[in-house]
């Protein structure tokens, strides 16, 4: 199944990315790197913010990530390859389960994609704060079709 009807059969949608003061995201050679894309939820996670929210934070990210993948391609069925995903989770003080959090981007992009080009290599940090205090900030590296 393609991943633009995949993304409709799991009743998520991608957010049109607008540029600004820089790039929704960039091209070299056969890579994608987005800029990094947060999430509507404010707040520290492990304290305003649960770790079950924080998960449902890191999937709308990623949402904003493919919308910034495909303001450059075009559509999602150019990615060939899922790279990386740089997850950065707003942290209470003591809060240390960043990976839980960040799962709800990676799962996101397993459900997508398929495990053979959604499954990825990640690191997720725990950090003081983001952008507008969002709960979740993430960037992503595809590989695209040529």
């Amino acid at each position: 199944m393609a991943a633009e009807e995949r993304v409709k059969e799991l009743g998520l949608e991608i957010p049109e990315a607008k540029p600004g003061k820089l790039a929704p995201a960039v091209r070299t050679g056969n890579l994608v790197y987005t800029s990094g894309a947060t999430s509507k939820r404010t707040g520290k996670v492990g304290a305003d913010v649960s770790v079950e929210e924080g998960y449902e934070a890191a999937r709308d990210a990623i949402l904003g990530c493919l919308g910034s993948v495909c303001w450059l391609v075009g559509d999602l069925g150019k990615v060939t390859r899922v790279v990386k995903l740089l997850g950065m989770v707003n942290c209470a003080e003591g809060f240390s389960n960043t990976p839980a959090v960040i799962h709800g981007a990676t799962d996101t992009l397993v459900e997508i994609f398929g495990e053979q080009i959604g499954w990825h290599a990640r690191s997720a940090i725990g950090v003081y704060q983001l952008p507008g205090d969002a709960a979740v900030e993430i960037e992503l590296i595809v590989e695209v079709a040529a």
